[in-house]
């Protein structure tokens, strides 16, 4: 057997380097990277000398970098990904939430922070946290819970199984996910004679796992008897690449399509099966479907609470839920009849059990009604005061009058990922939400992974103020490394959506917005002078018209371009006729009568909520 004597941290790079896709790239397209003293010595050496074979690129936080690889991965359908590497102590444990987003999301990734000396000498080392009780434990011990595959390299040879099971974990999509392969620092930089093959080129395929022929007949069986069925469209669609699988089975066997956060945009909003949102942000088409359904089918998805208006959405008295996932953990859930395997493969097979097969029995009008409304609503309003200021929904709709088949619009956490997901008009694969964590800061870091993606579409970042104060760093890498996207900055001067939450709850406006917090000043935060300072090219909008053109604007900068618009931070983006109840619980116990008030009406909502 033919040797070759390396590091272990140019191993692993050397590995990473040779694990391909289909389309003979690389699955990890490169390594996000803050060095410190528990990586810099090891992987960094071994990156460095590996150019542009495994690149490497600076970013301002490990967190963000992560959520940037993230959303690179998601992007990408799951077809490609990155790693991100840090060193130990806060480093580290910084990417554990970003590790969590993408468990949530069933998103793979490949985090390497730097651990402790496996030969413990210099024990304690900077950084290091020790468990009284327990030597083996590091802070790395965090990533267990929030990874899909933990594995702790305290040997150079530990490599030579470990590095396939990550593979393994990211490519297979049932158990994809976050993989975290801890690098003890001194092995890093340990010697071993590892096997030429080890670092062939290997080609890692997504498989298509294929159903059970009864469970098929049995689904099919139950569409064929079904008055008013209608289909869950998840983020499993996308995955999977069933997106014209699934328009096509719809139109065929006419069952109208409803959206989760996750499969929104895998048929364009202008489909005529497309019925738009489902759930708490749903639309008024197609909540009605689901509350009246007698079959709720379900592909790709977690069946979330937001999906399901915390499980309250579905009434039909007789109503059964089908399940189509590649993972039976969640084809199984709420007593779902699960028909495991690629959502692709199970329509296809469905289709054909159905033959000619048609249900019908939905109003195709309901849609257009829904979408007129919608324009309506996002419409930007005339007879206004000068002191008035726009609502989410004008906002949206200002970025829908420039949008083309080329825009993707994005965003994580606040306001917006209910008012796009309900009002949002998106074209096929124009819309990238991530709403599994819905995690505050993914926003920016997000855009950029999102460009980098897909370098050909115009990525539309929609951040609220509260969210852009977490994490905004990312901003200065997207500049040095040229990658243009629009951020469209909504300034309600604080957690407006909490707090809106907070009053519908029957709480008083207290911590959220500015004004109601224990603050001595209430500050003016000027994000324009901010966002410019990092280099981007920043402005503040005077008005929706103002905002229009800013964005058409900003598509001709290789920069990224911010864009800041005061907002009304008491009112939402509005229903439009849309919107389910969700499950807040409310105090049982208070002095406020808005509290009791809103207790009674938790009640009575409460049932409606199902278990089954």
């Amino acid at each position: 057997m033919n040797t070759i004597r390396l590091t272990a941290a140019q191993a692993m790079v050397r590995y990473l380097s040779a694990q391909m896709t289909e389309d003979g790239e690389r699955f990890i397209d490169g390594i996000w990277a803050i060095f410190g003293h528990g990586n810099v010595a090891g992987l960094g050496e071994a990156l460095e000398h590996a150019g542009n074979t495994m690149p490497t690129w600076r970013g301002q936080n490990e967190q963000t970098m992560a959520h940037t690889a993230i959303a690179y991965a998601k992007a990408k359908q799951r077809r490609r990904a990155m790693a991100v590497t840090s060193s130990i102590g806060p480093g580290a444990t910084n990417m554990v939430t970003a590790a969590a987003l993408a468990h949530v999301n069933r998103l793979p990734v490949l985090l390497i922070p730097g651990d402790i000396f496996a030969g413990r000498a210099p024990d304690p080392v900077l950084q290091q946290v020790e468990d009284f009780d327990d030597g083996t434990v590091s802070a790395n011990d965090c990533f267990r819970p929030v990874s899909r595959y933990f594995d702790r390299i305290s040997r150079p040879e530990q490599l030579l199984t470990a590095l396939p099971r990550a593979f393994r974990v990211m490519t297979d999509p049932a158990n994809c996910g976050p993989v975290t392969l801890s690098f003890c620092q001194d092995t890093q930089a340990e010697a071993f004679d590892y096997p030429d093959s080890f670092f062939e080129p290997k080609v890692w395929r997504i498989r298509r796992p294929e159903p059970d022929n009864r469970d098929v007949a049995d689904v099919a069986a139950l569409i064929e008897t079904a008055k008013r069925p209608v289909l869950v469209c998840g983020g499993g669609v996308v995955y999977s690449q069933a997106e014209e699988t699934l328009a096509d089975f719809a139109t065929r066997h006419a069952i109208p399509i409803i959206e989760t956060q996750a499969g929104k945009s895998a048929l364009a909003q202008s489909h005529p099966m497309n019925f738009g949102a489902a759930g708490v942000d749903g639309a008024a088409s197609a909540n009605e479907l689901a509350e009246k359904a007698d079959l709720v089918i379900g592909v790709g998805t977690r069946f979330q609470d937001f999906t399901t208006g915390s499980w309250a959405l579905f009434k039909g008295a007789s109503r059964k839920l089908v399940s189509i996932n590649v993972q039976g953990y969640d084809a199984d859930k709420h007593g779902a009849i699960g028909l495991v395997g690629d959502a692709k493969v199970c329509l296809e097979r469905l289709s054909a059990t159905l033959k000619d097969h048609r249900s019908g029995a939905f109003e195709p009008q309901s849609r257009l009604n829904w979408l007129a409304k919608v324009d309506a609503h996002c419409s930007a309003r005339t007879d206004v005061s000068d002191d008035y200021l726009p609502l989410d929904a004008e906002v949206i709709g200002a970025v829908q009058r420039t949008a083309n088949e080329k825009t993707i619009a994005m965003c994580a956490a606040g306001t917006m990922p209910g008012a796009l997901k309900l009002l949002w008009q998106a074209p096929q694969g124009g819309y990238h939400m991530e709403y599994g964590y819905s995690c505050m800061g993914y926003e920016i870091a997000g855009a950029m992974g999102v460009k980098l993606a897909q370098p050909d579409r115009n990525v539309v970042c929609f951040v609220g103020d509260g969210s852009y104060m977490m994490a905004n760093s990312e901003l200065a890498t997207a500049v040095m490394r040229q990658v243009p996207f629009t951020v469209v900055l909504t300034d309600n001067r604080g957690f407006g959506c909490i707090n809106r939450l907070q009053l519908g709850t029957g709480g008083a406006e207290f911590n959220n917005l500015y004004r109601s917090a224990n603050i001595e000043v209430q500050p003016e935060i000027d994000f324009v002078a901010h966002a410019s300072s990092m280099g981007a090219h920043a402005v503040k909008a005077k008005d929706i018209a103002d905002l229009e053109t800013q964005i058409l604007a900003s598509r001709e900068r290789q920069v990224p371009t911010v864009i800041v618009i005061d907002t009304d931070p008491m009112h939402g983006p509005g229903e439009a006729g849309g919107g389910h109840w969700w499950d807040v619980a409310v105090p049982e116990v208070s002095d406020r009568p808005q509290v009791k008030e809103a207790r009674e009406t938790y009640l009575a909502a409460l049932k409606d909520q199902r278990a089954d």
